[in-house]
């Protein structure tokens, strides 16, 4: 029995409601099969066919919807089979029926074609999507509660023995739990104007209308995270997750939208998976696996058989998986945060190191992935020439850090843990280890040599210097900054002795490598615990894994500072338990100017959008004097920038910060 009809009493029709119903046009082969609750009035029922068992709960009172008109609850033309129906629903202009559902509480039904469930439906759960891969290998079983790191583990660590086998076992498990002959209405539900619904479990407040075909799939919703389904949206084999909305005539298949997404706009999925926040507007998917808030806004779009996180595609990029005749089964990997400009075309495999920018059309493979923030240009052969490090200093990185928390649209239980650090044990240990690939090429190369080739990617030779030039201004700022915060603990407990503020909390765990599991940065010594554990059996369900997961979240500060005390020592040469507080006063000093000369350049690249030649267009009619005028009514100026206005204040703030540091070591 249903959760909302479980502790509600029902009782059989009596004669006088059965005269009444069937005064109003209903009917029944067998009246014995309808139960009512306490409440129900039959005279709000009309025009209703009743077959199998029935149940009705009150119905007296009223619905208001969005607009602010106010319905009556009831039944009015309708064919009701084997549903059981909450207390004040509303169901009206039914065209053919609504066969093997439990309705909520206050749900509200009109014009609709059919609804109806088939015996053992499983509503999405245990459909299997060849993700990131056409041609199989990779495949990620659909569950209600699935998230991205399960996904990325099951998709991407078939080298680990066991492991796939058991995840796999994690979803049949959920998707056998899931199984059902009733489908579910959740309470508060709201579907109208739409064709065909059949297998589909609606949660609780969902808004299904105008969509043309849902077929076995799941919406969940909540109160407090509502789902949408709009207009000429056709959705088979799926999983849309709370708080998103699908709409636009959006076409979805064998795919999973995560909480907080938004699909739309005619845009086409198949065999993908969205995780939290993603956004996919005119263009398609195609066996992707979407990590949190990739974006891809524009038509002609095409991402096939690519891995991405924090993404944003750029209009007409499209991707190539068959670079051999065996068809669609290569793959490539974007990693967190990268950018592909307009018309950007990669021929896969290829992988992009952490928050590049891709440009032009590649079809060559390559490997960027020690080489975070750069610019991977396409040269007319099609090879990759990169300028590492260049994209440090750009104003969309730095927005980049601000904008993905304060864009989160999940309310209430969040199922994907996602760090949103942009420098990280995982960005600045790639830097480091890039820093020493380009320092041996440097050291090793002919200066007769115009070109070096790292990993596919050529790198002009002159540039090798000046991409170590940004990664060590990255990589102090970052170390430097994070071992001034805890020196400041001093300022609020001056009895503190430095060593304990540089201390490693107890259970904190070291490894030099650190990994991207679908949006959560962790040590891998994290991760290939966490796989032994459930290879062993030692996690032995979905809930055991996500309470380790969920710990490992709630240790990242604990392992990223573990990490930063090992760094420092290989970058600084020295180690942090043998730093005076004097040491202390010129490690301020040093970030200081480390992050000042990093400022001005962020704000010299915003500054670009304020030249002259950004000008041109403005003043349309008008004298030369009226260019400015235009400009500044329409874009603003430089100085009065909220962007720039917040690196100024930045700047002013950190010197504060240091300032205040030295003086209360001073007075120690």
């Amino acid at each position: 029995m249903p959760d909302h009809v479980s502790s509600v009493k029902y009782r059989p029709l009596t004669p006088e409601e059965i005269e009444t119903l069937a005064g109003r046009g209903c009917t029944s082969a067998d009246w014995g099969l309808v139960e009512v609750a306490a409440g129900f009035r039959p005279e709000r029922v009309r025009n209703t066919l009743f077959g199998g068992v029935v149940r009705l709960g009150a119905n007296g009172g009223t619905l208001t919807d969005e607009a602010g008109i106010e319905k009556t609850c009831g039944i009015d033309g309708a064919s009701i089979f084997a549903c059981s129906i909450g207390s004040d629903v509303r169901i009206a202009n039914i065209g053919v029926h609504i066969a093997r559902y439990d309705i909520g509480d206050g749900a509200c039904i009109e014009n609709v074609g059919t609804i109806e469930t088939r015996p053992d439906a499983t509503f999405g759960n245990g459909v299997e999507i060849e993700v990131l891969n056409e041609g199989g290998g990779r495949e990620v079983a659909l569950f209600d509660r699935l998230d991205s790191q399960f996904a990325h583990l099951l998709c991407l660590h078939r080298y680990r023995a066991g492991l796939a086998e058991k995840l796999r076992g994690f979803a049949k498990a959920e998707s056998a739990r899931a199984r059902h002959s009733h489908g579910r209405i959740g309470a508060g539900a709201r579907i109208r104007h739409t064709k065909c619904i059949v297998d589909v479990n609606v949660g609780p407040h969902a808004v299904i209308d105008g969509a043309a075909l849902l077929s076995n799939g799941s919406v969940l919703s909540s109160q407090q995270a509502p789902t949408r389904i709009g207009c000429d949206v056709q959705a088979e084999s799926f999983i849309i997750a709370e708080g998103s909305k699908v709409a636009g005539g959006a076409i979805i298949g064998k795919s999973f939208i995560g909480q907080g997404c938004q699909i739309g706009r005619q845009f086409s999925s198949e065999g993908s998976l969205f995780f939290a926040n993603c956004e996919g507007f005119h263009g398609e998917a195609c066996s992707v696996f979407a990590g949190p808030y990739t974006v891809t806004h524009h038509k002609s779009t095409l991402l096939i058989a690519g891995w991405f996180s924090f993404y944003n595609a750029g209009s007409g990029t499209n991707q190539s998986n068959h670079l051999y005749k065996l068809g669609p089964v290569h793959e490539g990997k974007l990693e967190r945060g990268c950018k592909t400009g307009s018309f950007s075309y990669m021929m896969w495999p290829c992988r992009v190191g952490p928050f590049s920018v891709v440009l032009g059309k590649h079809s060559r493979t390559f490997d960027t992935s020690d080489f975070p923030f750069s610019y991977l240009e396409a040269t007319p052969s099609g090879r990759c020439l990169m300028t590492p490090g260049f994209n440090f200093t750009t104003v969309g990185t730095v927005r980049d850090a601000a904008k993905w928390p304060a864009r989160d649209r999940r309310k209430g239980p969040k199922r994907d843990r996602i760090t949103f650090d942009v420098f990280s044990p995982l960005t600045v240990g790639r830097m480091i280890r890039g820093s020493e690939k380009m320092k041996e090429l440097l050291d090793n190369t002919d200066r007769n040599i115009d070109l070096v080739n790292m990993n596919g990617a050529d790198v002009k030779r002159i540039l090798l210097r000046t991409g170590q030039k940004f990664y060590r201004s990255a990589i102090g700022m970052y170390l430097l900054d994070k071992v001034l915060a805890r020196a400041e603990v001093l300022l609020e407990r001056p009895e503190l002795p430095l060593s304990e503020a540089f201390a490693v909390a107890e259970g904190a765990v070291y490894d030099e490598q650190w990994v991207d599991i679908g949006g959560q940065m962790m040590p891998r010594k994290r991760l290939d615990d966490l796989c032994a554990a459930v290879v062993e059996g030692r996690i032995a369900d979905l809930d055991a894994m996500n309470r380790e997961l969920d710990a490992v979240l709630q240790a990242y500060s604990a392992d990223e500072w573990a990490w930063i005390r090992e760094a420092y020592a290989t970058v600084f040469g020295k180690r942090l338990d043998d730093l005076t507080i004097g040491d202390t006063v010129e490690l301020a000093d040093e970030l200081l100017k480390t992050r000042q000369k990093f400022l001005k350049l962020v704000l010299n690249d915003a500054s670009k959008e304020f030249d002259n030649v950004i000008r041109t267009g403005f003043g349309q009619d008008g004298t030369a004097d009226d260019v400015a005028a235009d400009f500044e009514a329409v874009r603003g100026n430089y100085e009065g920038n909220k962007f720039v206005r917040e690196m100024e204040n930045e700047l002013v703030a950190l010197n504060a910060r240091v300032e205040k540091y030295k003086q209360a070591v001073a007075a120690r």
